[in-house]
């Protein structure tokens, strides 16, 4: 079934097209995990914090991955990763144009 994994955490920028440029080699890497279908990469200035919401085929995948993201977030100094993890409602998603 599918599964989406929402994350955020503090982060102080960049943001905008300067947090495109910084990460873009990050996002091809993620673009390559296991099981991920698409990504929204997710961003506040006013509040400093970023993250994302990734859709994966199943529920294994997002654990894989949020394990893997979480351990290299705090590399980077991150001190705290927010997650939850949903099944998706495909009948339902389909009916309101939802991209699965």
């Amino acid at each position: 079934m599918k599964t989406l994994l929402q994350v955020d955490f503090p982060f102080d920028g960049p943001f905008g097209q300067e947090m495109a440029n910084a990460m873009k080699d990050l996002a091809e890497s993620i673009a390559k995990e296991p099981g991920l279908i698409w990504k929204v990469w997710t961003e506040n200035p006013a509040t400093n914090e970023a993250g994302g919401i990734y859709l994966f085929e199943d529920s294994d995948s997002a654990d894989k991955y949020l394990e893997m993201h979480t351990a290299r977030l705090k590399s980077f100094g991150v001190p705290a990763v927010n997650a939850k993890v949903f099944k998706v409602n495909e009948a339902l998603t389909k009916i309101d144009h939802g991209p699965v």
